[in-house]
């Protein structure tokens, strides 16, 4: 494969554009499945935000109006910034790094917490710590390797 020019990169090219680009997709997935009945469990008890709100995505995640709208503008980001290696890179860190502070908010404001405005359970609590470490490494590993591997080229 012939070294191109970082300019002249298709989009998603690299790993870490790639990997950006993935968790995008699903996170558009989620945004609108946490829309539709039948993926979506008491769809009548949804509320835009709070944690009153008594919808479950997949019967598990709770989740609310603003929750999803949070999925699709994440899925958006994604979507968008897989056209460089740093804001891939950038999402993939900074978005983890976001899913770490929200695991610890569901750690400690969850439930009936006055200060708790997001519908979190316990499932949505384990879910953003995986989603924290898992977005964090792939940005830090596949973006030193990019960087590495377009400076070389």
């Amino acid at each position: 494969m012939s070294a191109q020019a970082p300019s002249t990169r298709r989009y998603a090219e690299t790993a870490v554009q790639k990997a950006a680009l993935i968790v995008g997709i699903v996170f558009l997935v989620v945004g609108l499945a946490g829309f539709i009945p039948g993926l979506t469990a008491n769809m009548e008890s949804m509320q835009f935000a709070g944690h009153e709100s008594g919808a479950l995505l997949l019967g598990v995640f709770q989740v609310s109006i603003l929750h999803n709208i949070v999925h699709l503008l994440f899925g958006i980001a994604g979507v968008a910034l897989a056209r460089s290696i740093s804001g891939s890179r950038n999402y993939l860190i900074w978005g983890g790094a976001i899913y770490a502070v929200l695991w610890l908010y569901g750690l400690f404001l969850s439930g009936d917490h006055p200060a708790n405005f997001v519908p979190l359970n316990a499932a949505d609590n384990w879910l953003h710590l995986v989603l924290a470490i898992g977005m964090i490494l792939l940005g830090v590993l596949l973006g030193r390797r990019d960087r590495v591997s377009a400076r070389t080229a």
